[in-house]
């Protein structure tokens, strides 16, 4: 990558590396190709409401499945049992 363009993207190898894991993120979660969950772990995020608001914050609105938002409420429900 030319220095000058590697510059808009930081002015270390690692940010120039975020960004990069980044835009793959956002294209994952565009195509298809990645769940939010895998996003989270690609970029170090801890819980989905992370990935969420990333996702947000790049103009990209995720709407929960039928089946997410059960298991979600089956998980909550499972914790106030204990």
């Amino acid at each position: 990558m030319p220095e000058e363009i590697a510059r808009t993207f930081g002015d270390d190898a690692k940010s120039i590396e975020r960004a990069a894991l980044e835009a793959l993120a956002l294209e994952g979660i565009r195509s298809g190709s990645l769940s939010r969950g895998q996003v989270r772990r690609l970029l170090g995020f801890q819980t989905r409401y992370d990935v969420d608001g990333f996702l947000k914050a790049h103009g990209l609105a995720v709407q929960d499945s039928l089946e997410e938002v059960q298991r979600d409420s089956d998980r909550v429900l499972a914790l106030g049992r204990r």
